[in-house]
C-alpha cells in the first residue's frame, strides 16, 4: 500500500502562486507515475498534471499550460505541483494521485482510473 499526503494549499489572490507537495509513504518504491488532480465546488474532478516517476517526462491540462509546474524529489518520494499567476477559476480541492507498474498497460495520464492511490486533498482557493 501507498499513502499520499497533500500539503500546500491555501488562501491566495489572483496573480499569486502557491506550491502544493505531496509526500508518498508506505510502499513508494513501487510508484511509477504521479498526477495532480482538482475538483471545483459542483463540478467533476479534472485531470491538472503529472509525471512519470523515471523518466521525468511531464503532461499538463491546456488549462494550466504554462502557469504550473510539476516536478519530483525523488530522495524525499515528494511531487510538487508550482503554480503560478494564479486565476479564481483555479480555486479547488487539489488531489494527488499515484499509479503502481501495470506491465502490458498504456498509462493515460488523464485518466483518474489509470491511478491506484488518492491522497485526501488540499483546499486551493484564488480570491478575485
Amino acid at each position: 500500500q501507498v499513502q499520499l499526503a497533500e500539503s500546500g494549499g491555501g488562501l491566495v489572490q489572483a496573480g499569486g502562486s502557491l506550491r502544493l507537495s505531496c509526500a508518498a509513504s508506505g510502499r513508494s518504491f513501487t510508484i511509477s507515475k504521479m498526477g495532480w488532480f482538482r475538483q471545483a465546488p459542483g463540478k467533476e474532478r479534472e485531470f491538472v498534471a503529472a509525471l512519470g516517476w523515471r523518466s521525468g517526462s511531464t503532461y499538463y491540462a491546456d488549462s494550466v499550460k504554462g502557469r504550473f509546474t510539476i516536478s519530483r524529489d525523488n530522495a524525499k518520494n515528494t511531487v510538487y505541483l508550482q503554480m503560478n499567476s494564479l486565476k479564481p477559476e483555479d480555486t479547488a480541492v487539489y488531489y494527488c494521485a499515484a499509479r503502481n507498474p501495470r506491465p502490458g498497460s498504456i498509462w493515460s495520464p488523464r485518466q483518474e482510473s489509470d491511478y491506484d492511490y488518492w491522497g485526501q486533498g488540499t483546499q486551493v482557493i484564488v480570491s478575485s
